[in-house]
């Protein structure tokens, strides 16, 4: 029989354990040297195995206060050191090291801080931090926390202040979120897995964006109520879906948005993925009001595009402002992808796409997503409770060239 091979494109980041060799000082306080000889023998036996590693995660949740357990930042700061070392030793050539990530834990500004000044320049490659904004699946008020954008808006500091602890303290690292799941502890049976929670889901995804995060790592694939698949039977779950769309429309390029309309109505804007043109991510977090959106030409207003640390200048604005300096015959027609819960449960486990359900084939593979065009002069028409994503083809905005 002939060897069957499928290929996976999947990026594999590897967690190790940084309390290896530590004691418990008191209660939740962890000290002690770190005992690196079991990383070590692991790295080496992944090299010998000739296993691609794009990245190395140290520890899980010790920053801070920690969850559970605790580790002083001055402390891990030395071990990362050591750390980097072991990748240089054992990764004899620079191109092929891995990245060195640390700490997958709470973001404290103090600690991330401290972290940065004792590892030093060029040590740590991102700074990962986990996001549970909306808190424990047992809290009766978690729908309301979904679309509520005082309570979203919350996640928005934790952001801003990563971004500014980069800037001030580790130019060279750039920002993960390295597990996200909204609700910790496994989330929410009918609220994680429903169409429910691809609002927090694409909020979050535009928001860490718009503050230059890098990797975005949804707490599961498979596994709790906040898998993108169905633990049992593996069939995709709504976010699913919103993941393949993001994946699909928005390119690395964030534009920022100024927005005229009431705070339910949320906007994000990316250069389009592989085309010319932008996306433009908008949210209607109300649940009565019909907002009919207006795109119009607004030339002077700065756009950022964040790939890296560059950024130059362009255009978008207003409820919400369409840029872009000219229109050709070519230009009249925009995509439109809407995204809405099935028979208006919005705990329903089946999203509709432009009105049609989104389930697997009878061969098992992903639907075709396909969008509906409309006319790029006509309001976009969002229901409440809904999302939409609108690709403008012919939009030029400067940043995306």
């Amino acid at each position: 029989m002939g060897e069957h091979k499928s290929i996976c494109r999947a990026i594999i980041t590897f967690g190790l354990n940084a309390l290896h060799g530590r004691y418990n000082v008191q209660r939740s306080f962890w000290a002690g040297k770190w005992n690196s000889t079991n990383t070590y023998d692991f790295v080496e036996y992944t090299i010998s195995k000739g296993y691609p590693v794009d990245s190395w995660e140290f520890g899980n949740e010790l920053s801070g206060h920690g969850t559970g357990a605790r580790v002083d930042a001055k402390l891990y700061g030395k071990d990362v050191i050591e750390l980097k070392s072991i990748l240089r030793q054992l990764y004899r050539t620079p191109l092929s090291q891995p990245l060195l990530l640390a700490p997958g834990g709470f973001f404290d500004q103090q600690w991330y801080t401290q972290l940065l000044q004792t590892s030093g320049h060029g040590v740590v490659n991102a700074l990962t931090h986990h996001i549970y904004n909306l808190g424990g699946g047992d809290d009766v008020h978690l729908m309301r926390k979904i679309v509520d954008p005082k309570y979203l808006d919350r996640a928005e500091d934790t952001y801003r202040d990563m971004q500014l602890t980069l800037q001030r303290h580790g130019t060279w690292a750039s920002s993960w979120v390295s597990e996200s799941g909204g609700v910790f502890n496994n989330g929410r049976q009918l609220v994680s897995n429903t169409f429910m929670n691809s609002i927090w889901y694409l909020d979050q995804l535009g928001m860490a964006s718009k503050y230059n995060t890098k990797v975005f790592c949804r707490q599961t694939l498979i596994g709790g109520n906040y898998g993108l698949l169905d633990t049992q039977t593996f069939l995709p779950n709504p976010d699913y879906y919103s993941a393949l769309l993001w994946h699909r429309l928005m390119g690395n390029g964030v534009l920022s948005v100024d927005i005229n309309a009431p705070r339910k109505l949320r906007a994000y804007a990316h250069c389009s993925k592989r085309h010319k043109g932008i996306t433009l991510l908008l949210i209607n977090l109300s649940n009565s009001t019909v907002y009919n959106v207006t795109l119009q030409n607004d030339l002077n207003v700065s756009v950022e595009r964040r790939t890296g640390h560059r950024r130059r200048s362009g255009g978008l604005r207003r409820a919400v402002s369409w840029l872009g300096s000219k229109q050709s015959s070519e230009s009249t027609k925009r995509d439109e992808y809407h995204l809405t819960a099935k028979d208006g449960d919005h705990q329903s486990r089946t999203m509709l796409l432009n009105g049609v359900p989104l389930e697997l084939g009878d061969d098992g593979g992903v639907p075709a997503l396909n969008p509906v065009p409309a006319g790029v002069d006509s309001p976009v028409h969002l229901a409440p409770t809904s999302i939409a994503f609108v690709v403008l083809p012919r939009f030029e905005a400067k940043a995306c060239s």
